[in-house]
């Protein structure tokens, strides 16, 4: 289980340097990938499976604890804690709220599924506790960053049922009404009448499928909560057959998405043998994937980037669920490619994060 901290952030504090303890993490890494035989999979700089299953995954991007602060350049302050979600399976949660909202009133609830093709990444990446620091304090949301399961050791559906389980804790949390604990803070700051279910690249996926389950009544009635959208920023789907964006959309180097690295995280995401035609990496034309107009779906705000080789897969999803009656709203940025909202790797990235900032508050304001 990774580590887990409690504490409150205050944004604009001093940033904690953790460089040095990941950089001692990767040497005990290397030594312990010997004798485990060949390396059967790999994501260069990220992960590495070996022929007798042990997995090496690489710290290429510090772990923080939720005290550490972010940049001065995000107004207010939020506060910031990590709780354990699923004893169990190991899932816990980084929790952010506006600290404003206790005087302001309550402010609606975004779940958020971190990226990282469902084999790498976690709640704890110094990426994501900026980036989603920033989303709280901007878009006036509290925010519930989950920490699930990953592949290869949990292949999929565990991301999804992780999410799912994510979602009955919440509605546990909106259950308690006046409970003074370690929670209180953040659940007094909630409108759980008022959630939305998001996540970047696998963690839109993941928000997809799990809102699709939660239609379906997986978890009964949802009441006190209410799902009222779902926020899918660069949605990690596939297929066998290609899409023109997939096949010429050149990546420079260092992308964080390429076509052969996107068909190594599904290979080592999906059920042993299946195809990239699994309904759960192809939800419009995959073999056996339930109709769209058959699934009680929320609205959809879907965030595209140009550069990106999923930019035509992602139009295609759009496409197809207009077709199928649901509202979806599309937000395309230009210049910038997979990720660039927390990875900062184009010198576009910053602007672009800000629009796509501002077009997530707009459609959470909406509803």
């Amino acid at each position: 289980m990774r580590r887990r901290r409690m504490g409150a952030l205050h944004v604009g504090e001093p940033r904690v340097s953790f460089q040095q303890q990941q950089q001692q993490q990767v040497g005990k890494n290397g030594q312990q990938g010997h004798g485990h035989g060949a390396v059967v999979e790999e994501i260069h700089g990220l992960i590495k499976v070996y022929k007798d299953g042990f997995v090496e995954r690489i710290p290429a991007i510090p772990d923080v604890p939720c005290t550490w602060g972010t940049t001065a350049s995000v107004p207010g302050v939020v506060i910031a804690r990590d709780a354990v979600v699923d004893r169990a399976t190991g899932v816990w949660a980084r929790l952010y709220a506006p600290a404003a909202a206790a005087a302001a009133g309550r402010v609606p609830v975004v779940v958020y599924f971190h990226g990282g093709g469902f084999c790498v990444g976690s709640a704890a990446w110094s990426c994501y506790h900026e980036f989603l620091a920033k989303l709280a304090a901007r878009a006036g949301c509290a925010v519930m960053s989950v920490d699930y399961r990953l592949a290869p050791e949990n292949r999929l559906p565990a991301a999804f049922d992780d999410g799912v389980t994510a979602v009955r804790w919440l509605r546990q949390q909106a259950a308690i009404s006046s409970a003074a604990d370690e929670l209180s803070w953040w659940r007094g700051r909630c409108r759980f009448d008022r959630v939305f279910l998001a996540g970047d690249s696998a963690g839109a996926t993941i928000a997809f499928h799990v809102a699709a389950r939660l239609g379906h009544g997986q978890l009964g009635a949802l009441t006190p909560l209410d799902v009222k959208g779902a926020i899918l920023i660069q949605p990690f789907f596939g297929g066998e057959t290609r899409t023109a964006s997939e096949k010429t959309m050149p990546q420079p180097p260092g992308s964080a998405l390429t076509l052969s690295t996107s068909d190594t995280y599904w290979r080592m995401s999906l059920p042993a043998g299946a195809t990239r035609d699994h309904p759960w990496c192809n939800p419009v034309t995959g073999r056996g994937a339930p109709r769209l107009d058959s699934l009680p779906l929320p609205d959809f705000l879907v965030c595209i980037s140009e550069q990106d080789i999923l930019r035509d897969r992602n139009l295609e999803l759009c496409r197809a669920l207009r077709r199928a009656g649901h509202s979806v709203e599309q937000a395309t940025y230009g210049g910038v490619g997979h990720a660039f909202q927390v990875l900062n790797n184009y010198h576009l990235s910053q602007p672009r994060t800000q629009e796509m900032l501002a077009h997530i508050k707009a459609f959470v304001r909406a509803r």
